[in-house]
């Protein structure tokens, strides 16, 4: 009561005063990792302290938030829904107290990257080295997919999403390099023959899946005749295929560049125009962290253009 005994209302701020704001971390990290051993890793707490922390969070949100299904550890919807205002609460919190700057030589936090597995094999190899070289204490989990969605950016705590630019994004994105479809096919084949010659005479290794694979709608759009020799579901597959089984495939040129120097195969140009394939970098739309974008940024440039 105030002192002319009207009835004072407590507001959601003054009831923050009775909770342990910092449960907050150890509660990302378990929604983020889906591990209790994990979280207590990466937020420097044993097990039991991480098991107590999350007692005290589930007593106070009145929900499991995280369970236990089979071998593994799913999240509630509620658990769910929590990761991406609780990591923008406490970057802002972050901000707030003016914490210096992301330094790579110190910092020990998980650098999360989706993108395809094709993808992955151009760009991971040297990304994993610079951020060896830059961040020793950091962790880089390249997280595989094969079509981004909204939920890409919470499930686990991905920091950017290098997709193709043919796939739509509600969010910003910056092109990170440009790609091209071309004609792969076995260093066997007739060394005479044009890109042509080789799409029409020679067995197509093609990946098995319900879309239509682009190009081959280009090629039909234009008359051009083709046959399929072999489906397989692996798109990483398609140039060891071709080079020790002959054939010729249509394949983006960065990976079929990547491929000639573990297997022997040939690269023509797509004897059509079309259009680009560019892969654009699409960040969490909830990372607020400046310091550690631009960094990553930049990395990701650097091992592109070392690739």
């Amino acid at each position: 009561m105030s002192d002319d005994g009207r009835q004072v209302t407590r507001s959601g701020l003054d009831r923050l005063a009775s909770v342990n704001l910092n449960l907050l971390v150890p509660l990302l990290a378990v929604l983020e990792e889906r591990s209790v051993t994990k979280a207590a890793e990466r937020v420097g707490l044993t097990q039991p302290a991480m098991s107590h922390a999350l007692a005290r969070m589930r007593r106070l949100l009145g929900d499991d938030l995280v369970v236990r299904q089979g071998g593994s550890i799913a999240l509630t919807p509620r658990g769910q829904e929590l990761i991406a205002p609780v990591r923008a609460t406490l970057q802002h919190a972050a901000g707030v107290v003016n914490f210096p700057s992301f330094d790579p030589a110190t910092d020990r936090r998980i650098i999360t990257v989706a993108m395809t597995n094709s993808t992955a094999f151009v760009v991971g190899p040297r990304l994993g080295r610079l951020v060896a070289e830059q961040a020793p204490h950091a962790t880089l989990r390249v997280r595989t997919i094969t079509v981004p969605t909204e939920s890409t950016f919470t499930e686990h705590g991905v920091d950017v999403v290098l997709m193709s630019e043919a796939f739509a994004s509600p969010h910003p994105r910056e092109r990170l390099y440009d790609d091209r479809i071309v004609v792969l096919a076995s260093s066997q084949t007739p060394p005479e023959a044009t890109a042509l010659d080789l799409i029409t005479t020679q067995p197509h290794v093609v990946v098995d899946t319900d879309r239509r694979v682009f190009p081959y709608s280009v090629l039909e759009e234009q008359g051009v005749g083709y046959r399929v020799g072999q489906l397989v579901s692996d798109y990483l597959l398609v140039p060891h295929l071709v080079a020790r089984g002959g054939g010729v495939a249509l394949l983006r040129y960065r990976v079929a560049a990547a491929m000639r120097s573990l297997v022997d195969v040939r690269i023509e140009e797509f004897p059509f125009p079309l259009p680009g394939l560019g892969i654009d970098m699409v960040w969490n739309p909830h990372l607020s962290d400046q310091y550690f974008i631009a960094w990553l940024r930049q990395a990701l440039f650097d091992a592109v253009a070392g690739s």
